[in-house]
């Protein structure tokens, strides 16, 4: 699962780490700075959306064919404690997958403990 091509965009300039997406799943890895934190000295909100965000896109893209492009239509994130500088995880999960809406989870661990869980919602667009 190491060494996976970069998660693109927004996310790889942020400085995501994917580092496994397949058959449903998939894994990003974070290393939390000081650039990443908010005024409070915790981790903006933004950015665990953002990683959650493009998890979950890549557990959806693991299963999708040639000329599908998944995109999302909601995405809700709860926050359970503030993130600090260091390394976290988050661990994504497609959960039920229709004709044209799949459904996904996504976890992230900072320190072995819960951060953060979000559900989304995503179209599958067809080019």
């Amino acid at each position: 699962m190491a060494g996976q091509e970069g998660p693109g965009g927004f996310a790889e300039r942020l400085g995501a780490e994917v580092a496994g997406a397949d058959d449903g799943g998939a894994r990003i890895e974070f290393t939390v700075t000081e650039e990443h934190l908010n005024p409070a000295g915790t981790l903006h909100g933004g950015v665990l959306a953002t990683l959650v965000d493009t998890a979950m896109g890549q557990a959806v893209r693991s299963t999708t064919d040639e000329g599908e492009v998944p995109a999302t239509s909601q995405l809700t994130v709860t926050y359970l404690r503030p993130g600090r500088p260091g390394r976290l995880v988050v661990t994504a999960r497609v959960r039920t997958r229709g004709e044209h809406l799949t459904v996904c989870e996504a976890e992230v661990e900072q320190d072995g403990r819960a951060l953060a869980h979000a559900l989304a919602t995503f179209a599958l667009l067809h080019h």
